[in-house]
């Protein structure tokens, strides 16, 4: 009889033979116990119901909600010099940071973030930062330009108030498709953006899912890259998928290695290739499939989803080879239309994606699911502050 879909045990965080709901974080027991935390986040992802996010219940018994990482509870252990932790949010995706706070059982910082008539971005800390490790948690997502700037600024802010280290957390880091010459006369915009960043004075950054890891060394400051795989791997575990129906796929020969790497953590499941050719940007044509996906379950693994016209024509081609299912997977929703037009088709069984980018609520459609990395990333705040290992545990 055909098992299920299991997650491996390859990473320290999660150790699991057959399907666990409840993860625990232990830490390094040099910390002293930390006993005011009561504040507790979305355990489970958001849903949607008739085309409108669907938020779950919090004040009942979580022991069956499933869920990659699960709330800092009293006890945990943690450093000492709490208060000199400082998060502070930007105005691309507020409600993020909120999550990340309430995670950590901190409050966000208060900050004032406004813009002039002519368009200029102007920020004040309301509070002293100085001698504090600051965190500001600010994508680069649409609209970008303004997004970027503000970040800047706010760097600029935490630097001449004197703050011992900034971090700028960067759940969605735009520009990051720009991370290569492919022909003559292109600029290498990840490289600027990146120059940028460290000049306005950031001391470390903290990104999510890159769109390739090349971008890391673009940076002169030290990058900690984490993943938002195990979120997803965690929700599709609990669909309880039979391993001999499924099939992952990438949906172009640049994302094999991140397809490769999400198949091994499920059950080790098979690999198809979606070949594809693009004749211009945000325009793509299907090619041909590399695998087998008759009578298939197919998983469509990518790092973000733009116009959705890569993903679309694959799950065309996914369709017309037999597939039984179709699954897109991705962190980053960008959303730019028309994708939600072409992901709302009929195409897919489910889009299941993450909230490194606010979705509006005018793009929320039935099969969207979202899930929240915020105790990922609140955790890996938590790490970095104590100097602890991240990349051992989330890649």
């Amino acid at each position: 009889m055909a098992s299920s879909i299991s997650l491996s045990s390859s990473s320290s965080l999660t150790s699991r033979s057959s399907l666990t709901r409840n993860t625990t974080f232990v830490l390094n027991n040099r910390f002293s116990p930390r006993t005011d935390v009561r504040c507790r986040v979305l355990e489970e992802p958001l849903k949607s119901e008739n085309g409108k996010p669907c938020i779950p219940n919090l004040n009942g018994n979580n022991n069956n909600i499933p869920g990659f990482l699960t709330a800092r509870q009293p006890g945990i252990f943690v450093n000492k010099n709490d208060n000199r932790l400082r998060i502070f949010s930007g105005t691309a995706n507020p409600l993020l940071s909120q999550e990340i706070a309430c995670y950590m059982g901190l409050e966000l910082g208060k900050i004032n973030i406004k813009r002039f008539a002519d368009g200029e971005i102007y920020v004040q800390l309301q509070e002293s930062v100085r001698g504090c490790d600051v965190y500001l948690v600010q994508p680069t997502c649409p609209p970008a330009n303004e997004n970027l700037m503000e970040l800047l600024v706010m760097i600029d802010a935490c630097r001449r108030a004197s703050a011992k280290t900034i971090t700028a957390v960067i759940p969605y880091f735009g520009y990051a498709r720009a991370d290569r010459k492919t022909q003559g006369r292109e600029s290498i915009a990840a490289k600027l953006v990146a120059n940028l960043i460290t000049e306005a004075g950031a001391n470390r950054v903290l990104a999510c899912d890159l769109h390739s890891g090349q971008s890391m060394g673009y940076f002169d400051i030290p990058v900690d890259h984490v993943y938002g795989q195990p979120v997803i791997l965690d929700y599709l575990a609990s669909k309880t998928i039979c391993s001999d129906d499924l099939v992952v796929v990438s949906p172009d020969v640049g994302g094999v290695a991140r397809a490769r790497a999400f198949a091994k953590k499920l059950s080790d499941a098979p690999l198809a290739i979606v070949d594809k050719r693009r004749h211009a940007h945000n325009v793509a044509e299907v090619m041909n499939l590399i695998g087998d996906v008759k009578g298939k379950v197919a998983v469509m693994v990518d790092d973000m989803i733009d116009t959705a016209g890569t993903i679309a024509k694959g799950a065309e081609l996914l369709h017309k080879e037999g597939a039984r299912e179709v699954y897109a997977c991705s962190t980053h929703a960008v959303f730019s239309p028309p994708a939600i037009e072409r992901l709302s088709s009929g195409l897919f069984q489910e889009v299941i994606i993450t909230n490194t980018i606010p979705v509006m609520e005018q793009n929320y459609f039935p099969q969207l699911t979202v899930l929240s990395v915020a105790n990922l990333l609140g955790e890996t705040i938590w790490r970095v502050h104590d100097d602890c290992s991240v990349s051992s545990i989330f890649q």
